[in-house]
């Protein structure tokens, strides 16, 4: 069950990114032709969350009962975790992270809620949206980081 829960996590990354980058144009476009929320927009911003929060409860499942998170910590104790970069890595770093990303999003979706969203609600969401992009790819274990490393697929 783990292995499989860890594929779908990481197939939910692509779903977020994308979805993360049409957010940002949408309210990009918004902003710059201070339009009002569309329907659109609250679907796009809907279906982030949505997607967000079910990769959250996937990752909180794998960080109790997966062999790097709660597992090492109680194992090694939590200052021979911190020492070993990839350990710490997936213990401390990768779940704190996403986790306020996750909150910045959760945050940019309620932005777009009132029936009077408007330009500065397009601004609002926009940052809180961008901020969450650029923790998501500072947070995400890419290939190309040798301690951490995961496969993109």
């Amino acid at each position: 069950m783990y292995t499989g829960l860890l594929h779908l996590h990481n197939f939910l990354r692509w779903v977020i990114l994308i979805l993360l980058v049409i957010a940002l144009v949408r309210h990009y476009r918004g902003m710059n032709a201070r339009a009002s929320y569309t329907p659109g927009d609250r679907k796009i911003d809907l279906f982030l969350m949505i997607a967000s929060h079910t990769m959250l409860l996937i990752g909180l499942y794998q960080w109790f009962a997966g062999p790097l998170g709660l597992k090492n910590i109680q194992a090694l104790g939590f200052g021979e975790v911190m020492k070993n970069a990839s350990f710490r890595f997936f213990a401390v770093e990768h779940f704190v992270g996403m986790l306020i990303a996750i909150i910045l999003i959760t945050i940019g979706r309620a932005a777009g809620k009132p029936a009077t969203a408007g330009v500065a609600q397009h601004k609002k969401a926009f940052t809180l949206f961008l901020v969450a992009l650029i923790l998501i790819l500072i947070s995400i274990p890419w290939p190309f980081r040798e301690a951490v490393a995961r496969p993109i697929i």
